[in-house]
């Protein structure tokens, strides 16, 4: 059902075979127990890690049913994205389709630049990003970018941050 909600009664199903411990609240051990990269390999903690924080409005560490239903369709409309970029269908993207879709997300990088994005990345080490850390690469180039923006008011190029600016920054997406 990409673009649109699923319906609610689904979404309740699957909210409940996902909140194993029945504590009304998912936490980040049942996520990513839920979540699939489609090769059997186990969802990457850092990325339920940054999702949870993205859609836990509470603070709590924990997403509830209302806040299910947000991270569903994120999840939905990023598998979407992801297919739409895997050119080859192999289930994971290479540095050219990563350059593909960085570039049509409306950055501009240079060559080592992707180099270091395919090495912090592909946690496979077979040059090639799964799903799980695509994702988790968008929300850090979005994160640190908007972080940036905030600080580059005059839309120079350039943004004066603190040290400790700086390290708060990195620690939210690290």
């Amino acid at each position: 059902m990409a673009g649109g909600m699923p319906d609610r009664n689904f979404l309740m199903s699957v909210f409940q075979q996902v909140d194993k411990d029945r504590s009304g609240a998912i936490d980040a051990r049942e996520l990513q127990s839920a979540l699939s990269n489609g090769n059997w390999t186990p969802f990457n903690p850092d990325t339920v890690r940054l999702m949870i924080g993205m859609f836990d409005k509470k603070g709590s560490g924990t997403i509830t049913f209302e806040e299910f239903g947000s991270l569903w369709k994120y999840v939905t409309d990023w598998q979407q994205c992801f297919r739409t970029f895997d050119r080859d269908s192999s289930g994971s993207i290479n540095k050219d389709e990563l350059k593909t879709a960085i570039t049509t997300f409306g950055y501009r990088f240079s060559e080592p630049f992707y180099d270091v994005l395919m090495r912090r990345f592909d946690r496979s080490g077979k040059c090639s990003i799964h799903f799980d850390d695509f994702i988790q690469c968008c929300i850090v180039l979005h994160t640190l970018t908007s972080e940036f923006h905030q600080r580059d008011q005059d839309q120079t190029g350039t943004a004066t941050f603190t040290y400790e600016q700086f390290m708060l920054v990195m620690a939210r997406v690290l």
